[in-house]
C-alpha cells in the first residue's frame, strides 16, 4: 500500500495575510477624505513589505507625494530585502534629509545584500555613528570572515554597548576563533543572556560539549535566566555528551521557565532523546503539542533514523506532507536516506517528485542523498543523472558517485569523475580515496591501483588510513598477488591490522586456492577475535571447494563448541513498498507453488543451452544430484522467480542479497538473463551484478 497518496498533489499554501483592497480603490475612496489618505497608504505600503511585494509596494510609494522620513526608511529596507541594492541606494541618495535611522537602515541593506565595502564606505560619511552603525558593519565583516577588519573597527568605536561586544564574540565562533572568543567573553564588561547564549551554543559546535555545560552551570549561578535559545544550545550539548540525566534536569528546568512548547527546545529535545535512544520520549515530546515548525517536525524524522525506524520516518514524513508542513532541505536528506535504508526506491522516487515540486531537486545535500538512494537501489544511472542536476556539487557529492560506480563495477567512470572533481578544485578527503581504490578493487585494474595507492602515500597531506591498506590488500588479492598482499599487510602498514585487512586477505585466498595463506590469515583473524563467524565460514568453504570434508568437519564441530552459528543466506525483492524475503530451499511464501514451478522451468532452459553446475560450491558432503538441486535452491534464484511472475514482462528485476554470490549462481543468472531477456541487478555483500544477456557487468572478477 502506497504510504505518499497525497504526494503527487500540488502544495497550496495559505497567505500570510488577509486580503486588503486593491490600491486602486483604496486610493479613490481615500481621495475624498485627504486627512486618510496617508495612514491608508502607509498601512498598505507596509503590509505590501511585509509580504515582500516590492513591486506593488514599489508603485504605491511612488503615488504618494511626500513621503515621510519613516516610510522612505521602510521603503529602502523593503529593496535592500529583495535584494534591490541598487534601487536602496538611490532613493537613499535622493533624499534631502537623512536621520542615523535611515543611515543604519541603508548599511544594513548594504551588508545583507553582500556589499560590506559600501556599508563601510557609508559609515565613514555618517557624521553621527551611534553604536548601531558600527555593529552592523562589524556583523556583516564576521559574516564574511574579515575577522581583523572587525577587529580594528571594534576598537575604534567610541562607546561598546553589549550588542557590540556580543556581534564580535559570536563572529569568533563562526570563524572558528574559538581562543580568541574565550578571551574576549572574559574581557567582557558586561554580558546578558546573548551573550551566555553565544558561548554555550559556539563551544558545542567546536566539539567542547562538556564545557559548553559547565558555562550554561555558571550563567544560572549569576542569576541570568535563560532563553529559549540557551535552553535550546544546553540540550544540544546534551544530545553531543548522550547525558541522559542532565539533560532530563534541564528538559524540567525548561518547562519550569515556560519554555514547554517553545519549537526550538522541542526540537533540541527530540534530538537529545534520539541521540540516548530513547525514541519513545522524543515521541511524547513532539505529542506535547502539534507544533506547525518544520524543524520540529525534521528533528524525529532524523531521530527515527538514528533509531534505525526507517518504516515510522517515511510514515511521519507523509503525516508531515498532509498536515501542510512544507519540508525543509533536512526534512528531504533524512527521509531519502531512510528509503535508502529500507532500499525502497518506488518511495525514494516520490519523495524525489515533492523535492523537485519544491525546487530542492539542485540543492547539493538533497541530490547527494538522492544519489545514494538510487545507486544503493540498483540504479546507478539515475544516480549519474541526479549528479549532473546538482548545482554546487561538494565533496560529499563527488564522493557519493564515485562511491556509487565503484560498487557498480564502473571503475573508469570513478577514476574520470575524479578527474573532473581535481580540476573543479573540491576538496579530496580521505573517502574519495577509498572510494577510488575501491573502484581499482571491483573492476580488476591492478596497475592503476598500485599507482593510486603510491601516490596516496607519496603525494597527499592526508594521513592513511587503515581501509585504505585494506583497499590496496583486497586490490592484490583479486588480482592474484596473494604474497605481496601478505607482505603488505606484515610489514609495510604503519598500523596493526585489524579484522577487516586479515578477512579480505582470507578472502582473497579463496578465490585463488591458496590454503597455506589462508590458514595464516585465520590464525591472525582468531587471535583478533576468537568468535569471527566470517572466517570460520570462509575456511570450511574453501576446504569444502577441495573435497577436505576432515577439515570442514573439524571447522563446524569447532564453530558449534564456540556458540557461532553461521548467517544464513538471505535474498530479497522489494515490490510495491514490501520486502519479500527468501533462504535457500525456503517454501513457505504464499507463492511457493509458481515459484518452483518457474524454478523448474528454468532448470530445463538452462540444461538445454549448455548449463552445467559447479558443485565446488555446495558445501556439504552428499551425493552429486542432491549437490545441483542444493545448488538450484539458492535463495537468490529463489528470489529471481518470485520477481519474474511478480513483476512486468521486460522489467529490470532488482535482487538484495546478504552474502556474497556463489560462482554456480553467478553462471547460472548470467545464463538465465539472456532465456528471459531481462536485466538482472544483484547486489550482493561486496558489490553489484548487472547481468544483461548472458554476461555480468564485473566481467567475473568479484
Amino acid at each position: 500500500m502506497q504510504i505518499f497518496p497525497v504526494l503527487i498533489k500540488e502544495f497550496k499554501f495559505r497567505p500570510l495575510y488577509f486580503a486588503i483592497p486593491t490600491l486602486s480603490r483604496s486610493l479613490t475612496s481615500d481621495a475624498k477624505h485627504s486627512n486618510a489618505v496617508p495612514r491608508t497608504c502607509y498601512s498598505i505600503l507596509v503590509n505590501f513589505l511585509l509580504n515582500r511585494k516590492i513591486d506593488e509596494a514599489e508603485r504605491l510609494f511612488g503615488k504618494i507625494p511626500s513621503p515621510s522620513i519613516y516610510l522612505c526608511t521602510k521603503m529602502i529596507g523593503g529593496y535592500a530585502e529583495n535584494g534591490r541594492l541598487n534601487d536602496a541606494l538611490n532613493l537613499f541618495d535622493r533624499m534631502p534629509v537623512k536621520d542615523v535611522v535611515m543611515w543604519n537602515s541603508i548599511i544594513k541593506g548594504c551588508v545583507e545584500c553582500g556589499n560590506v565595502e559600501m556599508g563601510m564606505k557609508l559609515l565613514d560619511e555618517m557624521s553621527e555613528r551611534n553604536a548601531v552603525s558600527y555593529t552592523t558593519v562589524i556583523n556583516g565583516l564576521l559574516r564574511f570572515g574579515r575577522v581583523e577588519k572587525a577587529e580594528g573597527l571594534f576598537r575604534e568605536m567610541p562607546e561598546k554597548d553589549v550588542a557590540a561586544w556580543n556581534a564580535m564574540l559570536y563572529g569568533y565562533f563562526e570563524n572558528d576563533r574559538v581562543e580568541e572568543a574565550l578571551r574576549l567573553f572574559e574581557m567582557m564588561p558586561r554580558r546578558n543572556v546573548i551573550s551566555w547564549t553565544s558561548m554555550v551554543s559556539g563551544l558545542d559546535q567546536h566539539g567542547m560539549s562538556e564545557e559548553a555545560l559547565v558555562t550554561f552551570r555558571k550563567m544560572l549561578g549569576f542569576g541570568i535566566k535563560p532563553n529559549s535559545n540557551t535552553f535550546a544550545s544546553a540540550i544540544t550539548a546534551c544530545a553531543t555528551m548522550e547525558d541522559l540525566v542532565l539533560g532530563s534536569e534541564i528538559h524540567g528546568t525548561s518547562l519550569k521557565a515556560g519554555f514547554g512548547f517553545d519549537a526550538y527546545v522541542a526540537a533540541s529535545l527530540i534530538t537529545f532523546y534520539a541521540n540516548c535512544m530513547k525514541i519513545d520520549d522524543s515521541w511524547r515530546v513532539f505529542n506535547e503539542k502539534m507544533h506547525m515548525n518544520v524543524v520540529v517536525w525534521t528533528s524525529l524524522l532524523t531521530g527515527y533514523g538514528l533509531n534505525h525506524k526507517h518504516e515510522d520516518a517515511l510514515t511521519l514524513f507523509a503525516d508531515m506532507i498532509r498536515i501542510g508542513v512544507c519540508p525543509n532541505q533536512s526534512s528531504f536528506t533524512s527521509a531519502l536516506n531512510s528509503s535508502s535504508e529500507v532500499e525502497s526506491v518506488d518511495l525514494g522516487k516520490e519523495i524525489h517528485g515533492v523535492a523537485v515540486k519544491l525546487g530542492f531537486n539542485t540543492d547539493a545535500y538533497v541530490g547527494n542523498s538522492l544519489v545514494v538512494l538510487y545507486s544503493k537501489c540498483g540504479n546507478m544511472d539515475d544516480g549519474l543523472l541526479i549528479f549532473k542536476e546538482i548545482a554546487e556539487k561538494n565533496t560529499v557529492s563527488w564522493n557519493s558517485v564515485i562511491v556509487g560506480c565503484a560498487q557498480h563495477g564502473h571503475g573508469k567512470w570513478s577514476l574520470a569523475l575524479f578527474a573532473q572533481m581535481v580540476r573543479t578544485g573540491v576538496g579530496i578527503d580521505d573517502i574519495t580515496f577509498t572510494g577510488l581504490l575501491s573502484a581499482c578493487s571491483h573492476s580488476g585494474m591492478l596497475h592503476k591501483g598500485r599507482m593510486l595507492f603510491h601516490y596516496l602515500c607519496e603525494n597527499m597531506s592526508m594521513q592513511m588510513k587503515i581501509e585504505h591498506y585494506a583497499c590496496m590488500a583486497d586490490i592484490l588479492c583479486r588480482g592474484g598477488k596473494l604474497d605481496e598482499a601478505e607482505n603488505l599487510v606484515k610489514t609495510m602498514m604503519p598500523m596493526k591490522p585489524n579484522l577487516s585487512i586479515w578477512l579480505a586477505l582470507l578472502s582473497g585466498c579463496r578465490k585463488h586456492s591458496n590454503i597455506e595463506i589462508a590458514e595464516r590469515a585465520a590464525e591472525n583473524i582468531f587471535r583478533l577475535d576468537p568468535n569471527c563467524s566470517a572466517a570460520y565460514v570462509l575456511l570450511s568453504n574453501m576446504y569444502a571447494a577441495t573435497s577436505r570434508w576432515n577439515d570442514v568437519a573439524r571447522i563446524r564441530v569447532k564453530m558449534k563448541r564456540r556458540g557461532n552459528i553461521k548467517q544464513p543466506g538471505c535474498s530479497w525483492v522489494n515490490l510495491k513498498g514490501t520486502r519479500h524475503e527468501f533462504v535457500s530451499g525456503d517454501r513457505s511464501h504464499p507463492l511457493c507453488d509458481q515459484i518452483y514451478e518457474k524454478l523448474e522451468w528454468l532448470g530445463k532452459k538452462l540444461k538445454e543451452i549448455g548449463y552445467v553446475s559447479d558443485q565446488r560450491f555446495a558445501l556439504h558432503d552428499v551425493e552429486d544430484e542432491q549437490k545441483e538441486a542444493m545448488l538450484s535452491h539458492h535463495s537468490e534464484r529463489l528470489a529471481i522467480c518470485f520477481a519474474l511472475i511478480t513483476t512486468v514482462e521486460g522489467s529490470t528485476i532488482i535482487v538484495m542479497k546478504n552474502l556474497r554470490v556463489c560462482g554456480d549462481c553467478h553462471s547460472a543468472i548470467k545464463l538465465i538473463s539472456k532465456i528471459v531477456c531481462r536485466e538482472i541487478v544483484l547486489r550482493d555483500s561486496t558489490r553489484f551484478h548487472h547481468f544483461r544477456d548472458g554476461f555480468c557487468s564485473c566481467s567475473d572478477y568479484w
